[in-house]
Order: structure tokens, then sequence, then C-alpha cells
């Protein structure tokens, strides 16, 4: 669906101007100008910009210069594009916005459609991390892996492309598309569900497949790899691999092309099932997984790898953000890198042109390796304390990662790299045997049990007297009590990883991109709504509003006229959006989503009214006749296996908790679980996971829930106590 208002002039004359030719990356310049041309700004993806309009001096006269709504209510992890007075913003779901940078008039949007039950392969919400432009076209991916050429002057559909391969698998796009020459690259998402991963590569002219590379092997059974590049990493798989499942791999995020050297690099994700014990028994180092991979631009072969972590045991993928940069490595020898903080808690300095590590160093606690050996570019693994095999395993960094999607910043004159990190572990174990472990189609393939840190001292009362004994026996059990996790803003000095300042954030979930500038101001959101304006030499503080909508996404700034701006999305979602944090501001406020603009003399920000007090939840129907407690029980056993993914069952979460149905949702139960009355809305349908006695189960269980909440809350607020408590944060949705 496009809609389209009045269109600026200066856009008609420059697309008309640029037409399809490729165009030609200028890298003598680093950092970004008046123009901030990708979602990292630059070629380089530094999140740096080059403007001097705002300083250390004036940024306390910052003020709104307008706000946009964004028409949802859900995650916002993109950052804007501004060319020529022009910005071009993607939403969730694959949405596109164009707007007048200046005034924030509409101009168009566009809004892909697709069949909604694909978000039920989403494992981290609807996410889209951002667009592209190239001469007169804006490219998006949708959720449902649909590349979309859009007109730059009136959003109409240019071309499309199907990137999925199979639909009958897991797979869902949520990453920005990157050109790379005449060429836009894409990846997908889904590897804890049963994909294979792969990036491909469409020619800008018409959408024509260009080239694919498939991140792990296939099945032997079925023929010769696609690639001399997967012969060899085919003797690193065992042979009784779980092909079946797909292996995982995807490129969910993290796809640079380099100019410099004319490759493509990606970063590849987890191995799916995350246990090498199901996904590869016999061991083996899984490539392509968790590697950093360079690609010939004109054909998709490999050039060289890099893996961050070999033997992949605990989804720690190697899809965070990359940053390309030249810098001194050492006796005043400058070499052109990659700076990449991958989930596995090391900083890594690559040489783009041949594939090593020039530093390795940890940022966080590390159990999965004790360290980084440079000479053998692999890391000391410490299967002793790490492979949950046979036994539970306090696993550091945990799921989330050191660094997951949210941009770091790099500011080449002070050699500094900005970025929110997460020291924080989790608990990891099997739930079952590893033989024969079922393939669950198109669904969650996990195969672990996973309990984050924070929780982790509370939750071991909960588990079983034997594997309470090995958690509370395990080495790390001290840091788990002496401190769960710590999340802070940090600036590292990428050679040596030593940090040079830190600012605490509110919690682990608070972490967001970053935008550093020339002048040696450094911008920032948090949860609680408030976007920060920091010394870079220092952290200290140097302004701040409070917009009460929460931020995760990464700012920006353009320039237009001679006036710079910086302007940033708000909205929470993503991994672990199943709930909300009662610090944020989603959660006092609620979610509706907004494009925020900010420029020196400009105004007071509209910060959102207080959502109302919880009220007790409704009076549940009687249940059906013939319910037992034992069918009440297997209801909340399919319950927590099909649905908490997406109902967390917390209070203010972004989708219904299911303990305050009302009577017409009790009353249309089945017919929205199994028939698929909101899926046009987002609700799935599930007629091939669950049978009608399986959903009457379920409902019986969360009639059973409903009225236990509401007895609880009912007496909470005759003592006057607040209504509003959270479950602990058993499984990872990351």
């Amino acid at each position: 669906m496009i809609r389209r208002l009045a269109f600026a002039a200066s856009l008609l004359m420059a697309a008309c101007s640029q037409g399809d030719a490729p165009p030609q990356v200028d890298t003598s310049q680093y950092g970004a100008g008046a123009n901030w041309e990708t979602t990292g700004g630059d070629w380089a993806g530094s999140h740096f910009s080059r403007l001097g309009g705002i300083t250390k001096d004036n940024v306390g006269e910052l003020g709104l210069a307008w706000e946009y709504d964004l028409g949802t209510a859900r995650v916002q992890e993109s950052t804007p594009v501004v060319i020529d007075g022009i910005m071009y913003a993607s939403g969730n779901l694959g949405r596109v916005y164009a707007l007048n940078a200046v005034t924030g008039e509409e101009l168009w949007t566009f809004v892909p459609e697709m069949d909604m039950q694909v978000v039920r392969s989403a494992c981290c919400d609807w996410a889209n991390r951002g667009l592209a432009v190239s001469g007169d076209k804006v490219l998006v991916a949708a959720l449902d892996g649909t590349l979309y050429a859009l007109n730059r002057q009136t959003g109409g559909i240019e071309w499309q492309a199907d990137t999925i391969v199979d639909k009958e698998r897991g797979y869902t796009v949520t990453g920005a598309p990157e050109v790379a020459g005449d060429v836009v690259v894409i990846g997908n998402a889904g590897g804890e569900y049963d994909t294979r991963g792969y990036v491909t590569a469409y020619n800008l002219a018409d959408g024509s497949e260009a080239w694919r590379f498939w991140t792990v092997p296939r099945d032997p059974a079925l023929g010769e790899q696609e690639s001399e590049a997967l012969d060899a990493a085919l003797s690193t798989w065992s042979e009784d691999s779980r092909w079946d499942i797909g292996g995982g791999g995807t490129v969910w995020d993290a796809i640079n092309y380099d100019p410099v050297f004319d490759q493509v690099l990606i970063g590849v994700g987890n191995g799916g099932p995350y246990p090498q014990a199901i996904r590869s028994p016999g061991g083996g180092d899984n490539l392509y997984l968790n590697s950093v991979v360079a690609l010939d631009r004109a054909t998709g072969e490999m050039k060289w790898h890099f893996q961050e972590t070999p033997q992949d045991n605990w989804d720690l993928t190697a899809t965070q953000p990359m940053t390309l940069a030249e810098i001194d490595v050492g006796g005043g020898e400058k070499r052109p890198v990659v700076l990449h903080t991958p989930k596995n808690g090391f900083f890594f300095v690559i040489d783009r042109e041949t594939g090593r590590a020039l530093a390795a160093n940890p940022i966080v606690r590390t159990t999965w390796a004790s360290g980084w050996n440079l000479e053998t570019q692999r890391p000391v693994l410490t299967p002793e304390v790490s492979d949950y095999t046979s036994k539970p395993q306090i696993v550091f960094p945990g799921s989330p990662g050191a660094r997951n999607w949210y941009p770091a910043a790099y500011d080449p004159g002070r050699n500094l790299y900005f970025a929110h990190v997460l020291d924080m572990g989790n608990l990891m174990f099997l739930p079952g045997p590893v033989d024969n472990v079922p393939h669950e189609k198109n669904f969650m393939n996990a195969g672990a049990a996973i309990i984050f840190t924070p929780d982790l001292e509370a939750a071991a009362a909960t588990l079983p007297p034997p594997v309470r004994a090995a958690v509370e026996a395990h080495p790390a059990w001290q840091w788990v009590k002496d401190q769960p996790y710590s999340s802070q803003l940090r600036a590292i000095d990428p050679m040596t990883g030593e940090t040079k300042w830190s600012v605490d954030s509110m919690g682990w979930q608070d972490r967001q991109g970053v935008l550093a500038t020339q002048t040696g101001v450094i911008f920032h959101g948090n949860l609680a709504g408030r976007l920060f304006a920091r010394d870079a030499e220092t952290g200290e503080e140097l302004w701040h509003v409070d917009t009460g909508s929460t931020i995760m996404a990464a700012p920006m700034t353009y320039e237009v006229d001679g006036m710079q701006y910086v302007a940033v999305q708000t909205g929470w979602g993503g991994g672990g959006w199943g709930f909300v944090p009662p610090y944020a501001a989603a959660y006092s406020k609620g979610n509706a989503n907004r494009l925020l603009v900010f420029r020196l003399g400009g105004g007071a920000v509209r910060v959102p009214d207080d959502l109302p007090a919880l009220e007790p939840a409704p009076v549940p129907p009687a249940q059906a006749p013939g319910v037992t407690p034992q069918m009440i029980a297997e209801g909340g056993v399919l319950f927590t296996t099909n649905c908490t993914m997406c109902h967390s069952n917390q209070p203010r979460a972004p989708l219904p908790d299911l303990r305050r149905m009302q009577p017409g949702v009790h009353a249309g139960f089945e017919q929205i679980v199994l028939g698929g009355l909101l899926v046009p809305r987002g609700m799935p349908k599930w007629d091939d996971r669950l049978t009608p006695e399986q959903v009457r189960a379920i409902h019986a269980y969360l009639i059973d829930l409903q009225g236990k909440l509401r007895t609880r809350e009912l007496d909470l607020q005759r003592r006057g106590l607040p209504l509003d408590t959270q479950a602990l944060t058993i499984l990872s949705s990351y």
C-alpha cells in the first residue's frame, strides 16, 4: 500500500539525474556529511558525523524541530537515511516513510502487503533495521522476505524479489539491504528455527538474481555443494549432522560493502539447534557459523573467512554490526580493518585484506573461552565449564550477547569505539536426550533451556535438586551472586579493548545504538525515553531531554541549508520483547512509535500521558464440562512450548496478557487460534501444530490462570499494593 503526497522539487531533479548507474563510493572522506547516506551514515558504517554545527558548548540549546507519528506500537530498531533534504525511514515489518527532513511533512509512505502468518516464524518481533537508497530507488526488505525497490519520487514499486528459497521453513528478514556497486545484498533470519543460512545479491537495475552464497553445507546426500567454500566447510561438520534441521547460520544483520577491496563482508549467525551435540554430534568447527566472511562483490565467491566462535554451542552470533576503518595497529603501521564486537565477548580488529585478527580482547567476562591466540587465530576453548551436554553450565556471555544489533559508533580522530556492552551470562542445559531429537518444521528448534543470570539466583530454587546442586557448584556461581550483570555505555580503545570511560545503563535490557560527532559530542537514548548528549572524551552528560518514548535505535544527524539536525526513532521491542521492563517509558506511557528530530533553538517535546493504573484481571468464564487438573497441567505445557515466545503474560506486554482476556476473546478462542480469525492483525493460526483438544487444554489453563490472578490482584488491591509484578526470564528469544 502506498500513500503519496506532494514531493520536493529537489528530489525530482536529483533522482532524474542519478538514474540506475551504480554509485561511485568516495572513501577519501570518513564519516557522514550533510547527507546521512546509509543506515550507518557512510560507506564504513561508522555512525560518525563530520558536521560541526552542534558542539559541546551549544548542545544544551537543542529542542524539538518536529515529530512524526509512525502509526505503529512495535519495535523500532532502524536509523533513517537523509539525502538532499529528504528523510527515508523504515519501520517494523518493512514500512517506509519519505519525509521532508526540515519540516517532517509526509511525502509518501509504503506498507508492504504480506500474509501475516509469517510472524509465527519471527523469533524477535517484527523488527526492521533499515533501508538503502541508490540512484532513484529506495530498497527495503519486508519481514516475509520480499525485497522491494521503490521509486524515490513516488514510493511506487519498481521491482520486487522473493528472497526466501523455502517457504516451509522458518525464514524471515529483519536486516537492512546493502548496496554493493550494481547489486544489492540481503540475508535472512531464523537460525533458531529450521533454516540454512544464505545471502543473495540482486541486480539493482531489474531485481534479477546475481549470485547467492550459502553459509553452511547441505546434506551431501542431496548432491554436490553449491561452492568450493562449502566443499571446504563440509569437513568441519560431522557425517551425522542434522542436515534436516538446516544448521542455522543466517545472516540477519551485519552486511557491509567494502569498496576498497570490492568485497561484501557478512556476519554469520548461530548454529541451529544451539547444542552442537544435536547439530553436529561428532564435533567440528561447523564453518561458516559465527564467522565474518568476505565475498567477491561481482561473483559471490568467498575470498576469506574468520570464525569468531568455532564449535558454537551458545548462540554467540557474528551478525552484530561491523565498522570499517583504517587504524594504527602498532608501530605506526595503518591497516584497513573491520572493527567487530559480536555476541561472544571479544573485540576483534580484523584485517580486511587478509581476514586475520590483529587484535582480539575480551570486553566482558567469558567462560566459553579463556582467551584468544593470535598466532593460531583461534580461541582457547574451555569445554569443562561451558559444554552443557552432560551437565548444566553457567556460560558468559549469555545469548543476549556482550553486543547485539544496536550499532556502535567509531570516532577516527579520537580512536574511540562507543558502544553499549552487556556483561551477563545464562544457565544452559539440555531439556532432554540429544538422540533422535525431532525436527520441528517451521518452528523453534533451539534445543537448549536458558535462564539469564539476573534471574538465576531466584530461579535456582525452582530447579530439580540435581540441577540446582550442579549450578551452585559451578565456578561462575559466585559471579552470579556477586554481579549477575552489568550494562554500560563504554568508550573503548579498539586495539587494546581498554575501556576509557563507562556509564551504567538502567538495566540489562537498556542498550541502544550510538551516534558520534567530530565535535566530540555523542548521542544515545535509553528505555526510559531520555535522549542524551555526552562528552566523547569523558562520558560526562552535556544535555538530555525526556521524550516519554522508549529509545533503542541509534540516533543520526544531517544538515539542510546550514542547519544541523539530530533524529531518532522510538519504540520498544525486538529480542526479549515479550515483556516491557518497568523502568521503560513503554511500560508507563505506552509504546506509540515516533520519529523525533531536534535542532538548535527548537521547542519542547510532547511527552505522552501516563497509562492508567492496572485493574484486577476480569472475571474468567467457568471451565467447560470435563476439564480436569491433568488437562489444565497439559495446557500449561502446551502454552509454554507454543505461546510464550509472544505471550509472556506479563503486565503491559507488547502483546495481550492472556490472563486478562475479555469475554469476547474467550468466546472466540478456538476460532482465533485454529481458524486464523486475527491473522490480518498479526495473530497467526496454529491448526498445523495444535489439535482442537490441545487448544481447549490451553484455554482451560488460561482460564485457571486468570482466576488465580484475579484472586491475587483483588487481595493486592485491598491491601493498597501495586498489581504489576513480573515473572522470571526463563527462555531467550534473542
